[in-house]
């Protein structure tokens, strides 16, 4: 290898151009069933309208490093890539468009409707795929799979049939949640509570023949016209005398029953409560038991209804100005106080939530979700962290039966069709062909014209089978991949779809393969700003992950992006963490040119890690590299990727960079370091290569594919992943390394402190507790000496301290250097009147713990240890320091 060949500077850029393409054409990520053991994860499949954003960013990213580790380990990893639907994102999407044309949806039939539709996925469908791939992503892209493509299609359809004919879905007039926006119905987990601020309206209603009035406090004025009851707490005193009589309803004037129920909460409001069974769920449960009348007071779109009287036409929001105005011009408006409150909103068009009585598809759950739940809990199925646990287990406990049902066109139609206006005229069957014979059998005629049912199945119908039906688990249940890659790996998402998705694919996986569908689930955290905001395009601060990569490169974004992300917790995203990211690729190709630069033209070398046992660098830097190995698969199989990432980072940046790279320089200026020495340092620096390469793959493949000549099949992304030695693990190696490296950083903080050059040779003595320290100070003498410029170094245990010299304890070792040929008194009396207020400072924060009666009770005896040795050291360093400042 030639130096000239190697550039100055890393361009990010110019390796991901190079070897993403390398990677993907030699079928690196391709995975096809063998002998291996088979590693698969699913993406979470983003929105066909989507494009990278930073929980996408976060998301794959995470995926990337833990499919990249698994493949280097041996394993046959299959990272399946794919898209959803998103029936209501995407049809708002071709709504909008069309719209622009000046064409209305309901000016088109259904399948003029699909066609645009399929027009604008096809154009924009896989935008947030290809942008993946500039991230790194090394997803199987040949498995790419939509959840509209036809045989993922017949999968739903089954699995609606599976689940009506085991008498577990059915139709009914349901309260729903309904997106007046959308217009469609959504499920309890599609709707966002959000705490406004919202105002209490105090309304007179009067009670019938009598010169009486009962006052009502409601936060939803407009609902009046639609009141079909007032409803007390049977053992409210103010109350009691009025159960059985009637009311009159503001502006409608309709006479309504005064009821009893204990639902009713006394302390809240008034304790008088009205009844609205079409407009809210509680109160539809109290119409269904007292058997009350039902008012639908709202049209699809939220405005009001003829059924209202009043305000037709109106806005609901417009409807409650209106009838406000007129309660209070009517006298029957008692006062208005402004409160908290939470409202329901849609989790797609952000419209505020109406209650609605809907005729809708539900599904039963509580069957479904038991396995689902045993099997979390039993840990079967692993969470990380932990305690999403709890989260999981009060949903699935409390799981309501799940409305999958949606007003819209695009997505998987339900495979009802009817064929009469009766309630129970219609069958379920996948064709129109089966439908028609089944609806002959049932309605006993032979001339029947059948209507499918306009609606479509929820988004998360289809996402709920991701994980068998990307490998056709349906339409070939004993087929060789789904039993091969089934029951997949990992899986890693956010705790904010955790119901949306995870349970319902673990109850599905039960369901229809009787096992679980993945092993592990790690939640990682929601992308937040430096304020704690969630990143978003609506509040303009979100950065454009392309904008990143292109500014810091890839592997830098990813650095960043992990720097930010500890296990399980949100994480507060700062650009300057991928700025960090960036410097340290650029750390890395320093070290790298400065070894290429070591080697002579023409020679060839083989990159080694059979180490010299009589070079202490060489024995502490394997030594620290099998244990990064080590802490790393930890980390890894507890899915702490920022603490894997921070430990390869250390070994590389501090260790080798700073230190190892500088004690095998050649001592001889100009000349180069020895070939031995330097196979050496390349076999070390490969090992560190593979250790980054889940991280930062591009510039790792790089440099490893610079260091020496390698065919196609030895490419880093398939090489081995290093295991560690743990024999070469030494505790008293390291010790003594470290012992060097506080002293340096000591004298070179002298050195900066008082102002003296870096190439000043100094007298150096070190004054030790003992002579088994003096031994070993000894025994590293000669690095320290490589380090520090030096006259000379004295190592004892009883010398004299000169006057005017400057001072530090080291693990109980007092570093002196005569200072009066170079000492500023004034400067240096600053010096140590600063390290006095640190030491002090960290020796009330040790103290301050170690008085806690709970961590010394409750933390492990080496913690609590440790902590007792550093306020031991801080004691012992406020001493000597003490002692330097009277001598000046």
């Amino acid at each position: 290898m030639s130096t000239s060949e190697i550039p100055k500077i890393f361009s990010p850029s110019e390796a991901e151009a190079k070897w993403y393409p390398f990677w993907e054409k030699n079928g690196f990520f391709r995975s096809v069933p063998d002998e291996r053991e088979p590693y698969a994860i699913v993406i979470p499949p983003p929105n066909v309208t989507g494009v990278l954003h930073m929980g996408h960013m976060l998301n794959n990213t995470i995926q990337d490093v833990i499919i990249r580790r698994a493949r280097m380990m041996g394993k046959n990893a299959c990272w399946v890539p794919g898209t959803d639907h998103a029936s209501i994102a995407t049809e708002a999407k071709v709504v909008a468009r069309l719209r622009e044309k000046g064409i209305k949806k309901s000016d088109l039939s259904r399948d003029e409707f699909m066609r645009h539709a399929w027009d604008w996925t096809n154009e924009y469908g896989d935008t947030i795929l290809k942008q993946l791939r500039k991230l790194g992503a090394s997803c199987d892209w040949q498995r790419t799979r939509f959840t509209l493509e036809a045989d993922l299609y017949d999968a739903v359809i089954d699995c609606f049939i599976h689940f009506y004919e085991k008498g577990q879905i059915y139709r009914g007039l349901r309260m729903v949640n309904w997106d007046p926006v959308a217009k469609t119905a959504l499920s309890d987990e599609e709707v966002i509570h959000k705490e406004v601020s919202s105002k209490l309206y105090y309304v007179k209603y009067q009670v019938k023949d009598a010169d009486a009035f009962v006052t009502i406090a409601t936060t939803r004025p407009e609902t009046i016209l639609a009141d079909t009851a007032v409803c007390v707490n049977p053992n409210d005193d103010r109350y009691t005398h009025l159960v059985g009589k009637k009311v009159i309803i503001p502006m409608v004037n309709r006479e309504v029953p005064v009821i009893a129920d204990e639902y009713v909460e006394m302390e809240f409001g008034t304790g008088c409560l009205k009844v609205t069974p079409a407009h809210d769920v509680n109160d539809n449960e109290l119409g269904i038991k007292h058997g009350l009348e039902v008012i639908d007071m709202l049209n699809d779109d939220a405005t009001l209804s003829d059924t209202a009287q009043f305000y037709i036409g109106e806005d609901r929001f417009k409807a409650r100005k209106l009838i406000i105005s007129d309660l209070e011009e009517a006298g029957l408006l008692v006062k208005v106080e402004d409160i908290k409150n939470k409202v329901g909103y849609s989790e797609r068009t952000d419209a505020v939530i109406e209650p609605k009585l809907s005729l809708q598809w539900f599904l039963k759950m509580e069957e479904t979700a038991k396995p689902a739940l045993d099997n979390v809990m039993n840990d079967t199925i692993r969470f990380f962290p932990e305690k999403f646990k709890n989260s999981y287990r009060n949903w699935m406990e409390n799981v309501h039966d799940w409305c999958i049902s949606r007003q819209l066109w695009w997505g998987h139609q339900i495979p009802a069709w009817y064929y009469g206006s009766g309630e129970n005229d219609y069958v379920i069957a996948k064709t129109e062909e089966e439908a028609l014979a089944k609806a002959k059998a049932k309605s006993g005629k032979d001339a029947i014209t059948l209507k499918q049912d306009e609606d479509v199945l929820d988004t998360w119908f289809s996402s709920w089978l991701w994980s068998i039906s990307v490998f056709d688990g349906f339409k070939n249940p004993d087929g060789e991949e789904i039993n091969y890659y089934y029951p997949t790996k990992d899986l890693v998402t956010a705790p904010e779809i955790m119901f949306f998705w995870v349970a319902r694919m673990i109850m599905a996986g039960y369901e229809f393969r009787g096992e679980k569908p993945f092993s592990n689930v790690y939640y990682h955290g929601i992308v937040r700003d430096k304020q704690r905001r969630k990143m978003s395009k609506s509040l303009g601060n979100s950065p454009d992950p392309i904008e990143l990569i292109n500014k810091f490169g890839a592997d830098g974004t990813r650095v960043g992006m992990l720097f930010s992300a500890p296990a399980g917790n949100d994480l507060m995203f700062d650009e300057a963490l991928c700025e960090q990211g960036r410097n340290f690729s650029n750390k890395i190709w320093n070290a790298f040119r400065f070894l290429s630069m070591n080697m002579e033209e023409g020679e060839t070398y083989t990159p080694s890690l059979a180490l010299d046992a009589g070079f202490l660098p060489d024995q502490w830097m394997l030594s620290r590299l099998n244990r990064t190995i080590s802490e790393m698969d930890e980390s890894f199989e507890q899915f702490r990727l920022n603490e894997a990432l921070q430990k390869i980072y250390s070994l590389v940046w501090d260790d080798f960079c700073d230190w190892y790279i500088e004690l095998i320089k050649p001592e001889t200026p100009g000349s180069k370091i020895e070939k031995a020495r330097l196979e050496r340092a390349l076999g070390l620096f490969e090992a560190l290569m593979k250790l980054l390469h889940p991280f930062t793959p591009f510039i790792s493949e790089e440099i490893w594919q610079r260091i020496q000549k390698r065919s196609t099949g030895e490419a880093l992304i398939v090489s081995a992943w290093p295991e560690a030695d743990k024999s070469l693990i030494n505790d008293d190696i390291e010790s003594r390394f470290v012992m060097v490296q506080e002293l340096v950083s000591a004298m070179r903080n002298i050195r900066a402190e008082s102002g003296l050059s870096p190439n000043l040779e100094l007298e150096v003595m070190l004054r030790v507790p003992d002579e088994e320290t003096a031994t070993q100070l000894k025994s590293v003498q000669g690095l320290i000496l490589r380090l520090q410029k030096t006259k000379s170094l004295e190592i004892g245990t009883a010398f004299e301290k000169p006057s005017q010299s400057a001072s530090a304890l080291v693990k109980g070792t007092e570093l002196i250097i005569p200072m009066a040929d170079h000492i500023d008194v004034d400067k240096e009396r600053e010096r140590i009147q600063k390290e006095i207020q640190r030491t002090e400072g960290f020796l009330k924060s040790v103290s301050g713990k170690l008085s806690n009666e709970k961590f010394v009770n409750n933390a492990p005896e080496a913690v609590v240890a440790k902590e007792r040795a550093k306020q031991a050291d801080a004691e012992a360093n406020l001493e000597k320091l003490r002692a330097a400042l009277e001598e000046l």
